[in-house]
């Protein structure tokens, strides 16, 4: 048996026995449109008068296999149905020498119109042609250590269009240069150095540049190597460059590239270095980010230092848009950094150049080739809630499960691949994208709509007998004239709109009858159930089956359902009427049922909110009646505080109290009064909420009082004593002043020296007058 067991899962594993089952979910059914809308497989009986008595227009709404158990013939079930219409179908050419484009891709135009949910599948072939023509264009680093690798592509321009012969007769090359951005810190902008960029010994150095474009494509051999020949080496700063700028600009200027139109196009980048991206040209205070457009004039990107360098996805975008192929050509120490770049810009290739790139041509001819032997088929933006997947069908190797990849194709081979599109939602109208392999033009165009009207070719008689003459039929249904209203237009709603009446059965503002019964003029007629019993209540709201269920009973037998509510018998209670009567766990040891404070529920406490089981003796969160009691307690035992003019209604909630001269042992509550005593007294919960009794000590430890003849005499002979002490230190401060000073006359009095000459300004009091003509004898 295990055996079978293990053969049946593979089977399902492998896909034999899959199969995906149909299924109608549905939600809220008013019409076939609701029902066309609400799933893939979901189908409507437009059979007049299908609908059996009490049922809903929603049953009309169900698998095809259901409908059809319900007796509805195939011929009333409508079910829109995939159409797939290829409008353009032009066969595949064998080789390139044709006198229009060749065609690679067949078909190239459908229209798919597609139910919602339900997947179209339908082939794609692809033949690459022998011939098809191959734009190369040659994009090189030219910075300064790069020399060696110029020397060398200057002397293989024979070679490289001697192999390019050897792809397709309908080759061109042209050619292209890239350094970096002329600003700091990517280069030197002394301007000395932007002329000349390189070392001093260098004598060929040409001045510094962001990307250039030197050649468009040419088939002439002789053009090419002259435009190479005059390549000169350059230099920048910092090692990485702007090669990401350098493609972008040959992506998209295909006009000055010279693109054709039908070619395999190439871009080969040789380089020994890293790149900038998005980002980078912060640094440079270059804030403007790439816009993916093309600047160039004289051959030269004109925003080079004006705009930032685009990010790996703007290029890999341009890539695949303008069906680009890169192929980069690395040195070794470069080769892990551009393989993960190529992971991130489908259907390119990388390769390791030798020390001085003579391996160039070869290392082309291998990447072109692993190219263009692996076909991968993918598609551009999708339309919202659009899935493609791919099957591909490679040759010789029957269907694989890789995702639209075959490889190993040879020129010639037809390449397949089944493509499955479905739409998940419905679609306002059409909407177009393109499939195609990578890097090729041919594409397949998919123009897609979605079938979620019913076409029901319905009876043209305006007053139909099935709709009581009073509206025509749509898809099975009654549309009504205006003034009627109902399954059959039976009901005339008189001055009433429709939609008051509708409202009147509408309960909360939910669904009509709850969706179970028909509003019939603004009064509910309710649904039959499968056990035979019907709906019930105003708005069909009430049902006797859905009631809880307890030992898989309903109301656990013990009961009757009643509106989804059990009504249990007197003896039992419980939402499934699952318990018998009893409170003996409930009782105190006092004998009441749970202290009062809950109920006895299937022989369990239910606490008041905050008490705890078993008996809700206690409530940890609630508020010691130590504290919401005390003014009460003060109130009952000394008649003071705020409740004392109405005591005995505020403080009824403590039944029992009584005055005591000693309190029992244990740590009793305390309250200060009015007065500012304390109060001492014993509180105890009795059964009940807010039921207690106190035992009150009649002493009460009050403060002593002050003495205030003490206070008045301390006051002013504190007050003296204070202006004593303000006196002497004022005292004190004059005196050491005085002292300083008499200190300092003396020191200045020593040190003063007086002059013993006589003052100028004196005159002796006594005058000596002299006889000039006294001789003395």
């Amino acid at each position: 048996m295990y055996k079978c067991v293990s053969l049946l899962l593979l089977l399902m594993g492998r896909g034999v026995l899959s199969q995906e089952v149909e299924v109608c979910s549905k939600t809220v059914i008013n019409s076939c449109r609701d029902c066309i809308r609400s799933g893939a497989y979901c189908t409507w009986c437009k059979q007049l008068n299908s609908t059996k008595p009490g049922e809903q227009e929603a049953a009309r709404c169900d698998t095809r296999a259901q409908l059809e158990e319900r007796g509805c013939m195939g011929k009333d079930i409508v079910s829109p149905l995939n159409i797939l219409t290829v409008t353009k179908n032009t066969a595949l050419s064998t080789n390139a020498f044709v006198k229009d484009e060749p065609i690679q891709l067949r078909p190239q135009e459908v229209n798919p119109k597609l139910r919602p949910g339900l997947p179209r599948t339908f082939k794609l072939d692809f033949r690459r042609v022998e011939g098809y023509p191959v734009d190369l264009y040659y994009l090189m680093d030219l910075s300064y250590s790069m020399e060696d690798d110029l020397r060398s592509i200057k002397t293989l321009g024979n070679e490289l269009f001697k192999a390019l012969q050897g792809i397709t007769k309908q080759g061109r090359i042209g050619f292209g240069s890239f350094v970096d951005k002329t600003v700091l810190p990517f280069t030197n902008t002394n301007p000395e150095k932007l002329k000349k960029p390189c070392e001093e010994k260098e004598l060929f150095c040409q001045p510094a540049f962001g990307y250039r474009h030197v050649l468009s494509m040419t088939e002439n051999k002789a053009d090419f190597n002259r435009e190479v020949d005059k390549q000169r080496i350059s230099g920048n700063l910092d090692s990485p460059e702007g090669r990401l700028d350098a493609i972008m600009q040959a992506a998209v200027c295909g006009d000055r590239i010279g693109w054709r139109n039908s070619s395999t196009r190439l871009i080969v980048l040789t380089t020994d270095d890293g790149f900038h991206m998005a980002g980078d040209g912060k640094q440079a205070g270059i804030l403007e980010p790439n816009d993916e457009r093309c600047y160039m004039d004289n051959k030269l990107y004109t925003k080079s230092n004006d705009m930032d360098y685009p990010s790996v996805g703007q290029v890999a975008s341009q890539l695949e848009k303008n069906n680009i192929q890169p192929i980069f050509a690395v040195t070794k120490n470069m080769e892990n950094v551009y393989r993960e770049l190529s992971r991130m810009i489908p259907k390119s290739e990388v390769g390791v150049l030798s020390e001085d790139s003579k391996n160039v041509v070869e290392l082309i001819q291998a990447a072109y080739n692993r190219l263009s032997s692996k076909v991968t088929v993918t598609h551009d933006a999708l339309p919202d809630n659009v899935r493609v997947t791919y099957t591909p069908l490679c040759p010789g190797r029957g269907t694989r499960r890789d995702k639209g990849v075959c490889g190993n194709v040879k020129v010639g081979d037809l390449v397949s691949f089944n493509v499955t599109v479905t739409a998940d939602e419905c679609i306002d109208r059409e909407r177009s994208f393109l499939i195609g392999p990578l890097g090729i033009k041919d594409k397949l165009k998919v123009s897609l709509s979605t079938r979620c009207e019913c076409e029901c070719d319905d009876p043209k008689e305006e007053n139909h007998k099935d709709c009581d003459g009073k509206g025509k039929v749509k898809c099975g249904m009654c549309s009504c004239n205006a003034g009627f209203v109902g399954q059959k237009c039976e009901c005339a709603i008189g001055e009433k709109d429709e939609s008051s009446l509708r409202a009147a059965c509408r309960k909360d503002n939910g669904t009509e009858c709850e969706g179970r019964g028909d509003c019939v003029c603004g009064i509910c007629q309710c649904y039959a159930q499968q056990g035979g019993s019907t709906y019930y209540g105003t708005h069909c709201e009430c049902e006797n089956e859905s009631c809880e269920k307890f030992q898989n009973k309903l109301c656990g037998g013990n009961g009757k359902c009643r509106c989804k509510i059990c009504e249990c018998n007197p003896e039992y209670e419980g939402t499934a009427c699952q318990c018998k009567k009893s409170d003996e766990q409930c009782r105190t040891p006092s004998g009441s049922v749970c202290s009062g404070r809950g109920t006895c529920q299937c022989n369990q406490c239910k606490c008041i909110e905050g008490y705890q089981r078993p008996y809700c003796l206690t409530c940890p969160a609630c508020q010691t009646p130590c504290i919401t009691k005390g003014k009460c307690i003060e109130c009952l035992g000394f008649q003071t505080g705020p409740f004392s003019k109405n005591c005995s209604q505020t403080c009824k909630s403590i039944n029992e109290f009584e005055m005591v001269e000693t309190l029992p042992p244990g740590k009793p509550c305390d309250v200060r009064d009015v007065e500012n005593c304390r109060v001492f007294f014993i509180i105890k919960q009795l059964d009940g909420e807010d039921n207690y009794s106190a035992q009150i000590l009649k002493t009460r430890e009050c403060p002593e009082l002050p003495n205030i003849y003490a206070i008045i005499g301390g006051s002013i002979a504190g007050v003296a004593l204070i202006g004593l002490l303000i006196l002497l230190i004022i005292k004190a401060i004059l005196y050491m002043r005085d002292v300083k000073e008499f200190r300092r006359f003396e020191n200045e009095q020593k040190k003063g020296k007086w002059s013993p000459g006589d003052n100028p300004l004196f005159m002796n009091a006594t005058t000596t007058v002299a006889n000039p003509t006294f001789t003395g004898e």
